[in-house]
């Protein structure tokens, strides 16, 4: 339980949340304003394809894993279906055509989702980091809860009263460091620097990026987030990990996107922090790219520059996934 006359230093005095640590302003209307004029005066123009990612038949296990199997499918941007421990986890869900308060407006889907939604498994957890568009959809949650409505749902705090409201039964609110298990499955809240709001509204419920660990294997959902001081907190509290979907994509303009969005060279330099000391056999994968088009850099640039950051730093090229949408990938 919060001490509510000691919170802690990311609950803001005057209602809400916030990043705490210095480099990481509020997103301001100033700044949006500027980045729309400017793409309105020199739009830059991206001719990447729709449907022109390579894609993948879904491999993962039906009904569910066994408990000492552990696999990731991609569906697309931050959407994953995991299968650790026995269970089936999904992250940050999004199976809608576009990732906006409409259908008939805002990004809309480079690539459909790698696993369509009438063929998922039975979903036993699903996490939410925050409450943006791309990561947590109003239709999807209602399909969800309709189809699989014993699931588990994990939030951070501020999102349960909107969630509840979508039809998922159970669910819990996490703040950063705390920690809940489903039935042998440990989850953990951590640290991200991000900011929420749906419509003018910000920051009335927290983000974050969640652990999920069975017996000692632990998968890190980074979730949406800039660069921040808490990596190496986070790798010697809850490390060694055996993945981390690492967010690599949404980073341009640069002055704009830097406090709540990793580039590439970021995203690499994180999982160098959080890997840093562990002998453990580590990969990371690249999520937030190649399925909506939120930001200026061409679609295809993500994976290109974390391809060449990564040799560039002398890691070693297999732990590096950039995957298919529907690929599975087993982690042995």
């Amino acid at each position: 339980m919060t001490d509510p006359d000691n919170p802690p230093v990311h609950h803001d005095p005057e209602g809400g949340f916030r990043n705490p640590w210095p480099q990481a302003p509020r997103p301001v209307f100033t700044g949006l304003l500027r980045w729309v004029v400017t793409r309105s005066i020199k739009p830059r123009i991206d001719r990447t394809p729709r449907h022109s990612f390579p894609r993948a038949e879904p491999a993962f296990s039906l009904p569910r894993a066994g408990q000492d199997r552990l696999s990731l499918t991609w569906v697309g941007h931050a959407t994953f279906l995991l299968q650790i421990g026995g269970m089936n986890v999904l992250t940050d869900p999004v199976w809608s055509e576009r990732c906006s308060l409409v259908q008939f407006a805002g990004p809309q889907r480079y690539m459909p989702p790698g696993i369509p939604f009438d063929r998922l498994p039975p979903i036993d957890v699903v996490l939410l980091s925050h409450d943006h568009y791309d990561h947590l959809d109003a239709r999807t949650i209602r399909r969800i809860a309709a189809a699989h409505p014993e699931a588990r749902w994990l939030v951070p705090l501020g999102l349960a009263s909107f969630l509840g409201e979508l039809g998922p039964r159970y669910i819990a609110e996490l703040d950063w460091w705390a920690e809940t298990h489903v039935e042998e499955l440990r989850f953990n809240c951590v640290p991200a620097q991000h900011f929420s709001g749906r419509g003018m509204r910000r920051n009335r419920s927290l983000w974050c990026g969640w652990l999920a660990a069975f017996e000692g294997r632990r998968c890190y959902f980074v979730g949406d987030t800039g660069r921040h001081p808490e990596f190496g907190s986070i790798a010697s509290r809850l490390g060694p990990f055996d993945v981390i979907m690492m967010p690599i994509g949404a980073y341009d303009p640069r002055w704009f996107m830097a406090p709540v969005h990793l580039n590439p060279e970021e995203a690499v330099d994180s999982y160098i922090e959080l890997t840093s000391g562990s002998d453990r056999r580590c990969s990371m994968v690249a999520m937030h790219w190649g399925t909506f088009k939120l930001t200026d850099e061409p679609m295809t640039e993500p994976p290109e520059r974390a391809r060449a950051a990564w040799l560039e730093r002398g890691l070693p090229p297999d732990r590096m996934w950039i995957m298919s949408h529907g690929e599975t990938r087993w982690v042995e």
